[in-house]
């Protein structure tokens, strides 16, 4: 990934080829750290303030101190201000020791990606449907090795991306992803409960899908009410809305959920302060 800006608290901007993290950082011998991750509309970071509280959140959970939320976003500011780019990718990083802000391009392919849609493959993880607290489920860490294999597994099986299943096929996220699907005017997306992650942007859709004219239901769904949708799609910070046309062998249309609540999104984030 190509670095914009690099920044780090007690030592404002630096090269961003220069080490960061300590050698004996917990970060990197355990990958035992937090992170977030929000994309950088005209200068401004979309719902910034949630995704501090959540890092808040995620470094509690893996036991450590919680970063200072002030220094978060000064932090924030220091590595867009030392970008300089109004459109961007922006993560912030605790391990407990060493807050990093990083600004990094909007991938090239992202827009390609919206207008063919993603491929998926199902993976089933084998947990149950009510994963225990010490599982650190819905915790934002940087413990990505599974999702990257996820991935991997994904694009060897000549797909773009996964979804992960628990026990008995019940649909959970993508490996950086929140899932949806639309059948009618309702839309579905797999419950908190189930350990998925609470995205930013998941929060976001759910406050825009009733303007839009869709009901939504959280809950348990096998993954043959996905694969039998009227449309499915995606949702990330930095991604946005992707729409899903394939899932294993089922084929999916892309659909008008996905194009009407992807405007919403980029023009509520266009009116965010």
């Amino acid at each position: 990934m190509k670095l914009l800006a690099v920044a780090v608290a007690g030592r404002g901007l630096v090269d961003p080829a220069d080490p960061v993290f300590g050698a004996g950082d917990e970060a990197l011998l355990r990958g035992r750290a937090a992170f977030e991750t929000t994309r950088v509309y005209d200068g401004r970071p979309f719902r910034l303030d949630a995704h501090v509280d959540r890092l808040v959140a995620s470094a509690l959970s893996l036991r450590l101190p919680p970063p200072d939320r002030d220094e978060c976003l000064a932090l924030a500011a220091t590595a867009l201000a030392g970008a300089g780019v109004r459109d961007a990718g922006l993560r912030l990083y605790w391990t407990g020791a060493t807050l990093v802000a990083t600004v990094a391009p909007i991938p090239d392919e992202l827009e390609m990606l919206r207008a063919r849609g993603l491929r998926l493959v199902s993976l089933e993880l084998g947990v149950g449907l009510d994963p225990p607290a010490w599982l650190l489920a819905g915790v934002k860490s940087t413990s990505y090795a599974v999702n990257m294999a996820a991935e991997a597994e994904a694009r060897r099986r000549g797909a773009d991306d996964a979804v992960f299943l628990a026990a008995g096929g019940i649909v959970l996220e993508a490996p950086i992803s929140n899932v949806w699907w639309r059948r009618g005017d309702v839309l579905y997306t797999p419950a908190l409960s189930l350990g998925v992650l609470a995205g930013v942007t998941r929060a976001t859709l759910l406050e825009l899908a009733p303007e839009a004219g869709y009901r939504v239901e959280e809950g348990t769904f096998p993954v043959d009410e996905l694969r039998g949708a009227d449309e499915a799609f995606t949702s990330s910070s930095v991604r946005e809305l992707l729409p899903i046309v394939a899932v294993d062998d089922s084929e999916l249309p892309i659909g008008e959920a996905a194009r009407a609540l992807q405007a919403a999104l980029r023009a509520r984030a266009s009116s965010s302060d």
